[in-house]
């Protein structure tokens, strides 16, 4: 029965990556614009970065959706600068490829990990989806055993593994049938990002 355990880190951590955000938008732009395995690379790590915002909500259950829900500004400020950066690549124009190398390689670790760790909204989530979890007969708590533990935050790795490599493939596809795609990534990007934004200020203030 602790598999149970699995399967419901699995589906939480689906349903919480599903929505486009910025490790979702990284994969599918990396995809894009370089290849699937690179991209790869950026969902290891935001695998890695879900498993701690799932790990913290569980311990500060309580404490973090206070947090929120005294200091609004926080989701306010991811928002804006979500807001900014959009309408920044909605407006660049496109620049001339030169055969430059570049001395400095980003790592794509990196870009996964605080692209998944400083992720408010996912945070929130989180702590929702614990107290759903705990409401339907199914006990979680970090007094759980190391086995129902270890086989949850391991679903929760497993699905967002799964999700943001669903993401990548179903970009591959695109790339394959569509010519010149990186003409239009950083605009499509910049109006993911600008939705992403207003529907965080929806979720505030709305509902």
């Amino acid at each position: 029965m602790v598999l149970v355990y699995l399967l419901i880190g699995i589906l939480a951590a689906i349903l919480g990556a599903l929505p486009l955000g910025a490790s979702n938008i990284a994969v599918i732009n990396t995809t894009l614009k370089q290849n699937a395995k690179k991209a790869f690379k950026i969902a290891i790590a935001a695998g890695v970065a879900e498993v701690m915002l799932s790990y913290y909500a569980l311990h500060c259950n309580v404490l973090v959706k206070d947090f929120f829900n005294n200091n609004l500004w926080v989701q306010i400020m991811v928002a804006f600068l979500l807001l900014i950066a959009g309408t920044y690549l909605i407006f660049k124009k496109q620049s001339e490829k030169k055969p430059k190398k570049r001395n400095i390689t980003q790592s794509k670790y990196a870009t996964g990990f605080f692209l998944g760790i400083l992720n408010p909204p996912v945070l929130i989530y989180w702590v929702i989806a614990f107290g759903i979890i705990n409401n339907n007969d199914i006990m979680l708590s970090l007094q759980s055993s190391l086995s129902v533990l270890f086989l949850f935050f391991g679903g929760v790795y497993i699905g967002k593994l799964l999700t943001l490599y669903s993401y990548s493939r179903f970009s591959l596809l695109i790339k394959s049938k569509v010519q010149n795609i990186s003409l239009i990534i950083n605009k499509v990007t910049g109006v993911l990002l600008i939705v992403i934004a207003f529907a965080q200020v929806v979720k505030l203030y709305v509902i």
